[in-house]
């Protein structure tokens, strides 16, 4: 038997993602001239803009895919994207409310450096919570936090919108935009925040879309010429995306067909596989006995990556055969010796396999 349920988030089919491609770049006609969308862009804080145009209507297109008024593209990844909305809604000394789960460690840092207060309840049975009075802000996950999280975005915001409608509500969307139907400002959020290193685009880009008064007041701050997002990063940005989503169903395909097939025997070591959002949807593989650490000390001499880079970068095409998350791991630091998870990124079921097979066989000869 398993030792626990997990509720991966449904992702889109490819047919679904294709759809989603097709919007971004007939978003993309409606904003650029077809030959700048052959160029790299323009550098420096143009006059008037205090930022490269290219850069301008990078956003501009990003606002408009996801049905918002402001986009910003901004150094430091999605750390930064929801650090930075949190500076936008939060002083010192205010609460935010979160879900009751171990917090992202990179959020974590974002919070106790800025001095912000949390409280917690609990999203998977947010209708029967106590919910506190003294809130400025609510950051919702979008990805699990903990194996048992089942909650579903679309009625965490919308309960939290009744109950708290002048309070701003901050998405974390990493590892989920282009993965599912909709994001958190597309389901009533105030401010999404996500990395685009994550969705093919260039290193250290992150986004933030949604509401104009807290992106423009962010605008203003982010006046700096070392801070501006050049040209050339935004247009890659648009290109990742553009190839992202179709990319990522077919992943979500290989771990289904994984589960399938390792939950049906096809290695007797294997006693349960599962589909997990930790963060990104992996494929968690338990074994029978706690061979977890020996079995990662061979797949990299079997051509699978030890470790992540943006987890699902564009540089990430081998499969990543890794240890369990951070917040996996402060959930049950058991799963290191049983448990490991397996992102295949571009591999087809039988790479893994095969991977799984051989360093099995190293450990278990």
């Amino acid at each position: 038997m398993p030792k626990f349920k997990t509720y991966p988030l449904e992702s889109i089919s490819p047919e679904e993602a294709l759809k989603k491609q097709f919007k971004l770049v007939d978003t993309m006609t409606r904003h650029f001239m077809g030959d700048e969308l052959l160029s790299r862009g323009d550098l420096g804080v143009v006059p008037g803009l205090n930022q490269p145009r290219y850069t301008k209507k990078v956003e501009e297109v990003l606002a408009d895919y996801f049905g918002v008024k402001a986009a910003m593209l901004v150094r430091g990844s999605g750390t930064a994207a929801i650090r930075l909305a949190l500076h936008s809604t939060l002083k010192p000394g205010d609460t935010v409310l979160v879900h009751k789960a171990p917090i992202y460690p990179t959020t974590k840092v974002s919070i106790d450096s800025m001095g912000i207060k949390t409280n917690a309840i609990d999203y998977n049975d947010i209708e029967n919570q106590e919910l506190p009075n003294d809130i400025s802000a609510i950051l919702i996950q979008y990805t699990r936090q903990q194996p048992e999280d089942s909650y579903s975005m679309e009625k965490v915001i919308s309960f939290l919108k009744v109950n708290y409608p002048k309070i701003p509500i901050i998405t974390d969307d990493n590892y989920a935009v282009m993965k599912v139907r909709q994001i958190g400002v597309e389901l009533g959020a105030n401010l999404s925040c996500f990395s685009t290193f994550k969705l093919l685009g260039p290193e250290g880009i992150g986004c933030i879309v949604g509401n104009k008064r807290e992106i423009d007041q962010l605008r203003k701050e982010n006046y700096s010429g070392g801070s501006q997002v050049q040209g050339h990063e935004a247009l890659d940005v648009l290109r990742g995306l553009t190839y992202a989503p179709v990319a990522l169903a077919n992943q979500a395909l290989v771990v289904n067909e994984l589960v399938k097939r390792l939950n049906n025997k096809e290695i007797p070591e294997v006693s349960y596989a599962y589909v997990a959002n930790a963060q990104s949807k992996v494929l968690l593989i338990e074994f029978e006995n706690p061979i977890a650490q020996e079995i990662l000390k061979y797949t990299n001499s079997l051509g699978a990556a030890p470790n992540p880079v943006g987890a699902e970068s564009k540089y990430e095409i081998v499969p990543m055969f890794y240890r369990v998350s951070g917040t996996f791991k402060e959930y049950d630091p058991e799963l290191l010796k049983t448990t490991i998870r397996i992102n295949p990124y571009r591999c087809g079921a039988d790479t893994i396999i095969r991977i799984l097979k051989d360093s099995i066989s190293k450990v278990v000869e």
